[in-house]
């Protein structure tokens, strides 16, 4: 099975940047989906930005223009990294790394610990 470890929340003021990163590890083979989610309090939920084992990426809407997705030059295959840019007090929330492992008509989700990130006005 796959395990994630995420990085890099933290305190930001508005129009600042963050940097999160996921690391998998495990099975990481058979990972079909790489992606981040956001979860404000009192809320649902959200998929943020997903990347494909075809390296389609996917945006929210709130998002686009502001963050990127990529993979980790030097581990492709097992880390990720979304840069976020022009931060706004509305995207203060608990950011999870998810992984979509098994086979791509039968997936099952993983999900990381979560990572607080907190944007002042």
């Amino acid at each position: 099975q796959v395990q994630l470890v995420e990085s890099g929340g933290g305190l930001v003021q508005a129009g600042g940047s963050l940097r999160l990163s996921c690391v998998a590890s495990g099975a990481i083979f058979s990972i079909q989906v790489m992606g981040w989610y956001r979860q404000a309090p009192g809320k649902q939920r959200d998929m943020i930005a997903v990347i494909r084992k075809d390296d389609t990426t996917i945006y929210a809407d709130p998002v686009k223009g502001r963050f990127t997705l990529s993979r980790d030059i030097a581990n492709p295959k097992n880390t990720i990294h979304l840069q976020m840019d022009n931060l706004k007090p509305e995207d203060t929330a608990v950011y999870y790394c998810n992984a979509q492992e098994g086979p791509a008509n039968n997936m099952w989700p993983v999900w990381g610990q979560g990572t607080q990130v907190t944007v002042s006005s």
